[in-house]
């Protein structure tokens, strides 16, 4: 191989993952497109006619300076109220609130959209965006490290799918505007394109 051969190889892998960065903090430089689950109401979690939106490997930064570069971010996008930890060990649901969660360090299984629903498996670099009324459980995870955080800083509630729990769950999921911005990609991509469909 030649030197210039060597060299231009040299300098497409030097940039590749520069090239990541720079679409993660400027994603208008390439549409990122999330993977996307449906859940219906299974009589106990109501889940959403909104889809769950899925980004992997969407950031390149991981532990402390993970969780800093998702704070910072949602917070730009209008996704405050965070928090740093885990996701519960028992199927769960928020009424009050969407949210995001997004995974700066270690692996899980949840369990998405109650028992009935789907196993899917994040690690750190994913982004999930959960609408209202979706069910999730932690399954098992290793050295997981989450940051969560809500459209406009939104309070949020914690519903089990439990008896009494509805219709007022319901009635404050109906409640909820579609949030304006997706934590990730801002005000023109993702989540407000994808759930005003």
């Amino acid at each position: 191989m030649n030197r210039y051969t060597f060299l231009g190889l040299l300098g497409t892998a030097a940039t590749t993952p520069l090239r990541r960065a720079l679409a993660v903090l400027s994603p208008n430089l390439r549409l990122m497109q999330p993977e996307q689950f449906l859940f219906h109401d299974d009589g106990q979690i109501p889940n959403s006619r909104f889809p769950v939106l899925l980004y992997r490997n969407a950031f390149p930064a991981r532990d402390m300076e993970g969780a800093a570069w998702l704070e910072k971010r949602f917070a730009a996008n209008n996704w405050t109220n965070s928090w740093r930890n885990g996701v519960y060990a028992y199927h769960h649901y928020h009424s009050t609130s969407h949210e995001v969660l997004g995974v700066y360090a270690g692996t899980a299984l949840l369990q998405l959209g109650g028992e009935q629903g789907q196993q899917v498996r994040v690690q750190a670099g994913d982004i999930l965006v959960l609408p209202a009324g979706v069910g999730h459980k932690n399954l098992g995870s290793e050295q997981l490290g989450i940051v969560g955080a809500y459209p406009e800083g939104r309070h949020w509630d914690v519903n089990r799918g439990l008896p009494g729990e509805r219709p007022q769950a319901d009635q404050n999921i109906a409640a909820l505007p579609i949030p304006t911005t997706d934590p990730l990609l801002g005000s023109t991509q993702g989540l407000p394109t994808l759930w005003k469909k």
